[in-house]
């Protein structure tokens, strides 16, 4: 489990996050909404190492997390950003296989897992095309394979953390989809997922829980259902929503 306890975040005497507590259990999808510059990659840098809180303690698998190396760190915990800037021709493969450097498998086993992942993301037709030839779609993809190929499968008593920041953004509706059944499938096999997502109906169909950030701060916490709530969205985005329920999912449905 990765845990927050007490988290705050300042730069140059300016709060970004003010106490925040989390816990991305195994096997759930937690997803972070909230309006622009609520504080959602700011809290992703810290809980990934990225950045040191001011205040507030971070563990992994019950370890401080600044106890982890980096070797360790990356076996167990894999994170996308919103975006991965890669200007040299690597293939597909290559990249994904970048994905498989904290491991010690072997170029089999690995090669087995990066085909594994490349076709999960609707990618194996990308797998000896030159990256900086692909579409931003494409890249990302690519992208999310390699995450998805680092912790692939378990190789210590820790459990797995996959950390998404806006893992849809440059997606068609079908990859889309594709994404939120990767999620599921690997909390199913005992993943903790974090995700950061703006789309609250994807959020809604794809998480466990959802965390509300608004202005630095925990504006809400809980079930989709229990979270997106006409008086909560008023509250956190200033705008006028129904609340429906989604005839697919029975999860619930942003009418805005």
């Amino acid at each position: 489990m990765l845990e927050a306890q007490g988290l705050s975040f300042s730069i140059a005497g300016f709060s970004l996050l003010r106490d925040i507590d989390l816990r991305v259990e195994p096997g759930k999808v937690t997803a972070i909404i909230g309006p622009n510059g609520a504080g959602k990659t700011s809290l992703l840098r810290l809980l990934t190492g990225e950045q040191r809180p001011t205040a507030g303690n971070i563990a992994l698998s019950g370890r401080p997390l600044g106890d982890w190396s980096p070797t360790q760190l990356a076996s167990v915990m894999a994170v996308l950003p919103q975006s991965s800037r890669l200007d040299f021709p690597f293939t597909a493969r290559e990249v994904v296989m970048m994905g498989r450097i904290p491991h010690a498998t072997g170029l089999v086993r690995d090669t087995a897992i990066v085909d594994a992942a490349l076709a999960a993301v609707d990618g194996s037709y990308l797998d000896k095309r030159f990256y900086t030839h692909m579409s931003g779609g494409e890249k990302q993809r690519v992208q999310l394979a390699r995450v998805l190929a680092q912790i692939w499968e378990p190789v210590t008593d820790h459990a797995r953390v996959l950390i998404l920041d806006e893992p849809t953004s440059s997606f068609d509706l079908a990859h889309q989809q594709l994404t939120i059944t990767n999620m599921r499938s690997f909390a199913a096999q005992g993943v903790g997922v974090l995700v950061v997502i703006h789309d609250l109906n994807m959020a809604a169909r794809c998480a466990d829980q959802l965390l509300v950030l608004s202005c630095g701060r925990i504006a809400a916490f809980g079930s989709p259902q229990q979270v997106l709530t006409a008086t909560t969205i008023k509250q956190v985005f200033n705008v006028d929503v129904s609340i429906g329920i989604n005839p697919l999912t029975g999860t619930p449905l942003v009418i805005a």
